[in-house]
């Protein structure tokens, strides 16, 4: 029924518009941010998984810097035990020396005693040179029953200790200056030589575990991203494809709405004639 007091046709077409308008602008920020949640209402609970899901990749990202960080504190200690691994050796060929008979005490006391105690200074000096970011790693608190967090929780941890190394801890504090001596320092070199590859086989056994759990943190991240980057982020393809649709139905209620706009101007010259 046409009427002149009440331009439903413009009401209705104005309707569509604002619809139109208002989807054309919602896409147009997926297109913008990348963003298929550019708000709240968008998709409420999608956000909320995706929200989870890109603060665990976050804890993952940070998890591979401390397995990393780890790792390099582990070499830095297997660098140096490999080094006092290399002295006690040449220790022990000088106390084997010192220990036969066709060496002289005075031999013993001023030669192979002389670069028998350097060796000890010089192990003393590895083992507090050592150090990482400021620490000392071989000697100290530092690296006892430490923990790595390598997931999201707080539960998910690796946790290493490395036993402090000191002359006296080896049992390697003698001198080789007599061949009674000496015998006596063959027997600790032995068991210092042990000791130090012990430690050397735990840290090999931590860096080992820090590599199966770093691979494990990658896969993570990757699986973790993929399933947040389905939920979060806009598909341009698609999204281009629906705002061109869009798009058309905008223009089509400005026309609408222009053409509606004129009916009373129309119906008033019904009564005119």
């Amino acid at each position: 029924m046409p009427v002149i007091s009440t331009n439903t046709a413009a009401n209705s077409a104005l309707n569509y518009l604002n619809n139109n308008s208002s989807q054309e602008s919602g896409l147009l920020s997926q297109l913008a941010s990348g963003s298929r949640i550019t708000q709240a209402s968008s998709d409420a609970a999608g956000l909320a998984i995706g929200t989870q899901l890109q603060a665990s990749v976050t804890t993952y990202t940070q998890d591979q810097t401390n397995v990393s960080q780890g790792s390099a504190i582990l070499q830095t200690a297997d660098g140096a035990l490999a080094q006092i691994s290399n002295i006690l050796q040449r220790m022990m060929s000088l106390a084997t020396e010192a220990a036969s008979g066709q060496v002289t005490n005075t031999q013993r006391s001023q030669d192979i005693n002389t670069e028998y105690t350097q060796l000890q200074s010089e192990i003393t000096s590895i083992v507090s040179s050592t150090k990482y970011a400021g620490q000392t790693v071989l000697s100290g608190s530092f690296l006892s029953n430490v923990k790595f967090l390598v997931g999201t929780t707080s539960a998910d941890t690796i946790s290493v200790s490395v036993s402090s190394v000191s002359l006296s801890g080896l049992g390697i504090t003698g001198s080789v200056k007599t061949s009674t001596t000496a015998l006596t320092a063959i027997t600790n070199l032995n068991s210092a030589i042990n000791t130090i590859s012990k430690d050397r086989a735990q840290i090999g056994a931590y860096e080992s575990r820090f590599n199966f759990s770093l691979q494990d943190i990658q896969t993570n991240v990757q699986n973790i991203s993929s399933a947040q980057s389905v939920i979060m982020d806009a598909d341009v393809a698609q999204v281009k494809s629906q705002l061109s649709s869009v798009d058309v139905k905008t223009q089509a209620a400005v026309a609408a709405l222009t053409q509606a706009s004129q009916l009373p101007s129309e119906l008033l010259k019904l009564i005119q004639g």
